[in-house]
């Protein structure tokens, strides 16, 4: 059985992002409710998403796995009634007072039980199934013996899901108060301000002494002795699908297109390739592409190890050394209309393999950069270097671009034909 492949989706961009790049579902928040509040997924947008998703033959999962105080739930009931009509594939949900509002106000969508319910067992399982569930997110921290002895004995209705990629919280299953202690921003009513990920100072102080501190050795930035490294399940992945796990989740409602685009297109050909092909299954070849976009260092966390120490990212990076978003396919073979160009535009028109496209830039550009558009169904990008460079005012000739505003756009020679919305990198 060919598992789905479950992506983040904090806009209605980043969710037509997903499905380009291959992905099977996407899941989006509502505008409050979720853990995301952040996410520019209003609910407009998340309407336009569930319409968009089943026109093209995929699914969408609402997140509403907020832990509510009573003075919630008359939206709660609200948000409940109106995804009854909506109707999207699933609504993710953690504490049991939304789940029985869900219940009652929208009965005709399953729910899922969030992995914020700290799902650990079976017995916790069927727990939830009993109680209306119809999908179990399990912990990040289960192994995988304990996944295993779950997939061998639940009930053949009962759907599993796991997160393979993404962000891991410092507390367990997310269940974290330190955001809110120290900026009043609540992680469990969808704010966190992700403290764990911040730089700390570190002093010792002599008992026989107090209030002279002497500074612990870190480096310029102090020690992140809080934040976690990224969950990468790329090279356990044959495991997991032969344990017949219903859908595989990627993390981040708050990532780039460009981070969405690259993730989602490795673990993409990942599952198609070993279904197609186990025995030839090598993982190295996505863990390639996936290195390209990471922000810290990865791990498999306790997957295959509960004793696993190497989970900590005390650098706190938050940035790729080598590769970077550069911009975003946004109008394709375009016209350059100008009379010194004329000439020079049609010979690059009439050629079947290389077109002029307006991109929308994401950091600078320029002549001589070395670039890989990101295709989708296509493992390797295509890397080229930038020959030329149009204003896209003026479609003059420049040099190179800087991101003065938002949605800053410039005219590009690509190596091959491209559509709308193609993710370009950019190497450092």
């Amino acid at each position: 059985m060919k598992p789905e492949l479950l992506a983040p989706a904090g806009s209605f961009e980043k969710a037509k992002i997903a499905f380009l790049y291959g992905a099977d579902a996407v899941y989006a928040g509502t505008s409050s409710l979720s853990l995301r509040t952040r996410a520019d997924m209003q609910n407009d947008d998340l309407e336009k998403t569930i319409k968009y998703a089943h026109e093209i033959g995929k699914k969408v999962y609402v997140t509403l796995n907020i832990f509510a105080w009573d003075e919630k739930y008359e939206e709660i009931t609200e948000m409940a009634k109106k995804l009854n009509g909506l109707k999207p594939d699933g609504i993710i949900a953690a504490d049991g007072g939304v789940i029985e509002v869900l219940k009652q106000y929208a009965p005709n969508v399953p729910i899922n039980v969030s992995t914020q319910a700290n799902i650990v067992s079976l017995h916790d399982c069927e727990f939830w199934q009993k109680n209306g569930a119809k999908r179990m997110i399990l912990a990040r921290e289960m192994n995988k013996s304990q996944l295993k002895y779950i997939m061998e004995n639940k009930p053949k209705d009962m759907e599993i899901e796991i997160f393979i990629h993404g962000a891991i919280c410092f507390a367990f299953s997310g269940r974290c108060f330190l955001s809110d202690f120290m900026t009043g921003r609540s992680a469990n009513l969808g704010d966190c301000a992700q403290s764990c990920r911040w730089p700390y100072n570190l002093y010792a102080e002599e008992a026989n002494n107090p209030g002279e501190l002497m500074p612990i050795e870190t480096n310029e930035y102090g020690t992140s002795i809080f934040s976690s490294k990224d969950l990468c399940l790329i090279k356990e992945l044959p495991e997991i699908i032969d344990m017949g796990v219903d859908s595989l989740k990627i993390e981040g409602r708050l990532k780039t297109e460009y981070y969405l685009a690259s993730v989602i297109n490795a673990y993409r050909h990942a599952i198609d390739d070993y279904i197609k092909d186990p025995q030839n299954y090598d993982y190295t070849k996505y863990l390639k592409e996936l290195e390209k976009v990471k922000t810290r260092d990865l791990t498999t966390f306790y997957f295959n190890d509960r004793k696993n120490k190497d989970i900590q990212e005390y650098a706190g990076r938050q940035y790729n050394e080598k590769y970077e978003f550069g911009a975003k396919v946004v109008d394709i073979d375009v016209d350059i209309d100008t009379e010194t160009n004329e000439s020079e535009i049609a010979k690059i028109s009439d050629t079947t393999d290389a077109k002029v496209y307006t991109v929308e830039i994401k950091n600078k550009l320029q002549v001589g950069d070395e670039l890989e558009l990101l295709i989708p169904m296509q493992l390797e990008p295509k890397v080229f270097k930038i020959e030329k460079l149009w204003d896209y005012e003026t479609n003059e000739p420049i040099e190179s671009i800087s991101p003065g505003v938002k949605g800053q756009k410039v005219k590009i020679q690509l190596p091959v034909k491209a559509e709308k919305d193609w993710i370009i990198r950019r190497k450092k």
